[in-house]
């Protein structure tokens, strides 16, 4: 199977995302795809530069981070499903209003048309305030996979949400076959 990987900028969660990167890499093609964020930002986390290199060393493919190199994705059917790890609440909210104006909402749009898989993995602290409405709309639309998800730190930070990244090839395999993994919930 050829699996695109989009990360987004929840960058804290990247070394609980590479290793899921890993797994799928072992059994599939992996295109790696950043969005605006990742591409370009360092934190304290790690330099933008480490984080493609080991994206590009994982999926032995050069990062994709352009809407010009991901626009060709849905015309081309270049994949047969994809991921975005970690997904943000800004991403969340673009895709629940089918927002196309970087390198991952523009890379599902153009999937999405030919009616393949989504995989979700959300990363936000505000999945239980502003982001929720935007969770309700995904779940509830055709060809969006959530991999399960839970409270990260309930006493530090009460409205935050972050999916369990072990979780990204079963959830993947599951949608490959239209189905929900469960439970969402953990």
């Amino acid at each position: 199977m050829n699996i695109g990987f989009a990360m987004c900028g929840s960058f804290c969660t990247y070394d609980q995302v590479f290793p899921a990167m890993q797994a799928l890499a072992e059994k599939h093609t992996l295109i790696p795809i950043f969005s605006d964020c990742s591409y370009t930002t360092d934190s304290r986390f790690g330099a933008h530069s480490e984080h493609i290199q080991k994206a590009e060393e994982i999926c032995g493919s050069s990062v994709l981070h352009t809407i010009g190199q991901v626009e060709p994705i849905g015309p081309k059917k270049m994949l047969d499903a994809l991921v975005i790890a970690p997904c943000t609440g800004n991403t969340l909210a673009k895709l629940a209003h089918s927002i196309a104006d970087g390198p991952v909402t523009m890379a599902a749009k153009s999937h999405l048309r030919n009616g393949r898989p989504v995989i979700v993995a959300i990363s936000t602290n505000d999945a239980l305030a502003g982001a929720a409405e935007n969770i309700g709309k995904l779940l509830g639309r055709k060809h969006y996979y959530f991999v399960p998800f839970g409270q990260d730190n309930p006493e530090k930070k009460p409205t935050s949400i972050v999916a369990d990244f072990t979780k990204i090839p079963g959830t993947v395999e599951a949608a490959l076959s239209g189905v929900q993994i469960q439970p969402i919930l953990v």
